[in-house]
């Protein structure tokens, strides 16, 4: 009977031991979790790959197709260096720009003046597909920070 309930008690001792554990655990995992998600937390967040209306290659149509970069975090972000690149490889270097925190910029293809929340590619050609494309973010070191494709079998 008391080896029993020595053994109940060692049990519980265990568990409580563990529930501890856990809740010491739990801040730090999740600490860490959010410090990596900071990193990711730029994103692309929309894409209007097809220009309304007809491709006449006029710079109002150019400018109507764009590709929204929002960053989701209260911390501004410095785009100084990112890329913004298509599958066939057209790239667009951000230059001297600082994305606000809770902030979107919208990148337009066309030609226009640079703005907090509008950039111009200056482009006299069409970058994104309207079928299929990828666009994909990178910051300054050349790494992936985020991709949106549409068409071939892509979900948009």
């Amino acid at each position: 009977m008391s080896a029993s309930r020595t053994a109940r008690r060692i049990a519980a001792t265990a568990l409580a031991a563990g529930a501890v554990l856990s809740a010491v655990a739990l801040p730090a995992s999740a600490h860490d979790r959010d410090h990596h998600q900071q990193q990711s937390r730029v994103e692309i967040s929309d894409v209007q790959a097809d220009s309304p209306g007809r491709d006449n290659g006029t710079n109002r149509s150019l400018n109507a197709e764009w590709v929204e970069i929002t960053n989701n975090t209260r911390r501004g972000v410095d785009l100084d260096g990112w890329t913004l690149r298509d599958s066939d490889g057209n790239r667009y270097r951000f230059d001297d720009v600082r994305l606000a925190g809770r902030a979107t910029v919208r990148i337009h293809t066309g030609f226009g003046r640079d703005t907090r929340t509008d950039l111009y590619q200056g482009r006299r050609d069409y970058v994104w597909g309207n079928r299929s494309d990828t666009a994909t973010l990178r910051d300054t070191r050349g790494h992936v920070i985020d991709t949106e494709s549409w068409g071939r079998g892509h979900h948009h």
